[in-house]
């Protein structure tokens, strides 16, 4: 009973960390679009505007990728729990 109620939950779980690692890969190579292009314009134009600009967005792509990685990796986590649970759901099923 506690395994097939905590498999819900982490089904749940699962379903809305997908959809925010979805969003979060479309943010993400949007900022990294941005971040190439104001480090191109900031190589063609030498000046200190641009570079802050170009420092600008790659801190904000790089924030990005890592709140990505912070999601991909909470996605993993909870996949290997959800196995150990299912494991252990067949094993008591076998006995």
């Amino acid at each position: 009973m506690f395994v097939e109620r905590r498999l819900r939950v982490l089904a749940r779980r699962l379903t809305k960390l997908r959809g925010e690692l979805a969003v979060a890969d479309e943010q993400l190579a949007h900022l990294s679009d941005i971040a190439d292009d104001t480090r191109i314009r900031s190589l063609v134009s030498e000046t200190p505007l641009a570079d802050v600009e170009h420092r600008d967005a790659e801190r904000t792509s790089t924030a990005m990728a890592r709140h990505r990685e912070e999601l991909a990796a909470q996605i993993a986590r909870l996949e290997a729990e959800q196995d150990e649970l299912l494991d252990q759901m067949l094993a008591a099923r076998a006995t």
